[in-house]
């Protein structure tokens, strides 16, 4: 396949997973690899595996859903994909429908009740209008799928913490500010920001958060380094949809203020609705 392997995505839950009853993981014709591959073909987001790749948004990678004992919140299920090419200047990075296959396949296994979810941003495969260094119309059609939770129950609404990594490049440190001062620009109920205090540092405070099992190896992303900020915010609802338009909205943040290497977002429920409701 003629993917471009610098264009990995991946999604990694964390928290809890309760198998289905009548689901015999020993003796079950499917795993989480080809439940993904079913969907995300049934949705039309497969790329056709042929020597040049033709349709869809991704090309299957890898997948895992094995819970692990340890310290901190166990990772239940991963996702690896890979984009079929540039994200083009007029859409955002697909997370929404990433995280939308990833949710249905995990509710096939089980009943999850994720309390983290961890997702490599491939920044660097956005795409820029010719001649200029702005992607206004991705950014326009956030804000327009954005709508989807105006009249979204406001008992909904979940603080958490969120985490960008940028593993050995540092560029993330002088880049949040300015990514911060620029999502508050736009009118939208999807996420908000705590407000910014005097000093940016007290806000965009290295914070480990909760202890993740490793969601991705190190060369995928240039990780180990360990350039990270933390911050709080409200997020309009927990759910695949809510997530996957934050980690797109932040992506364009992050190439509007010059990040060109993958980031690691993690996001967690800091308050907010009990994940096991409903």
């Amino acid at each position: 396949m003629s993917i471009k392997p610098d264009g990995t995505m991946l999604a990694a839950l964390y928290g809890e997973l309760a198998p289905h009853p009548w689901r015999d993981p020993l003796v079950a014709p499917s795993d989480a690899y080809s439940l993904f591959v079913a969907r995300s073909s049934a949705m039309g987001w497969l790329a056709e595996a042929t020597e040049r790749v033709s349709g869809g948004l991704w090309g299957m990678n890898d997948a895992g859903q094995a819970p692990a004992s340890g310290p901190g919140l166990a990772r239940v299920a991963w996702f690896q994909v890979v984009l079929t090419g540039s994200v083009p200047a007029d859409r955002p990075l697909p997370v929404q429908a990433f995280l939308a296959c990833v949710d249905d396949v995990v509710a096939r296994v089980g009943t999850a009740h994720p309390r983290a979810v961890r997702v490599l941003l491939p920044v660097q495969s956005l795409e820029a209008p010719v001649g200029t260094s702005s992607r206004v119309n991705a950014v326009m059609t956030l804000l327009q799928d954005a709508g989807w939770f105006a009249d979204g129950d406001p008992r909904l609404r979940a603080g958490v913490r969120v985490t960008l990594d940028g593993g050995q490049d540092p560029s993330i440190g002088s880049a949040a500010p300015g990514m911060l001062r620029w999502m508050r620009e736009f009118d939208q109920d999807v996420f908000s920001c705590d407000p910014l205090p005097t000093d940016d540092d007290d806000v965009l405070a290295v914070d480990d958060g909760p202890v993740l099992e490793p969601a991705v190896i190190d060369e995928v992303w240039r990780g180990s380094g360990h350039h990270r900020v933390t911050f709080h915010g409200v997020l309009a609802e927990w759910s695949p949809a809510a997530l996957g338009w934050l980690a797109a909205f932040l992506a364009e943040a992050g190439f509007q203020h010059g990040i060109a290497t993958p980031l690691m977002l993690t996001v967690g429920l800091s308050s907010g609705p009990d994940p096991r409701a409903g």
